[in-house]
């Protein structure tokens, strides 16, 4: 476990249980999330090639914003 992983685990079991539930539900889905996305493209890396292509043809065409520029 990293030195960051072990202070943020430091910090959250000083909150609340409900709280550090909360944070605990939030990474998890996050994993799982994660977990999905990579076994989504694994079998299939065409699906995030094309992807790609939208997001850059989007962007071309003016569709996009910095991120530094949404709300």
């Amino acid at each position: 476990m990293t030195k960051l992983v072990e202070k943020a685990l430091e910090e959250i079991s000083k909150l609340p249980e409900d709280e550090q539930d909360a944070i605990a539900s939030q990474i998890l889905a996050e994993l799982e999330d994660e977990t999905a996305w990579e076994k989504q493209f694994a079998t299939d890396g065409r699906k995030l090639r094309r992807l790609a292509e939208e997001a850059l043809a989007e962007d071309s065409r003016g569709e996009t914003r910095p991120l530094d520029k949404l709300p």
